[in-house]
């Protein structure tokens, strides 16, 4: 049963670019594989693009937590 999700624009860009890489037919196909390991990647480096570190980990860490 198709159903309906919501995802931002940047999630999309890098669903449709993995969909590519994986040569399949649907978005559902690309995150089956993805899910299940059978993506045939070894590495998921650069998986994030070049989004700056900060942007990552800016909510890591609890406002209590210490550096």
């Amino acid at each position: 049963m198709p159903t309906t999700i919501q995802i931002n624009e940047r999630t999309l860009q890098l669903l449709k670019k993995l969909k590519a890489e994986l040569d399949v037919s649907s978005y559902d196909e690309a995150i089956v594989k993805m899910a299940s390991g059978q993506s045939g990647k070894k590495s998921l480096a650069g998986f994030l693009g070049k989004m700056p570190k900060e942007k990552i980990l800016k909510d890591l860490r609890d406002e209590n937590d210490r550096y």
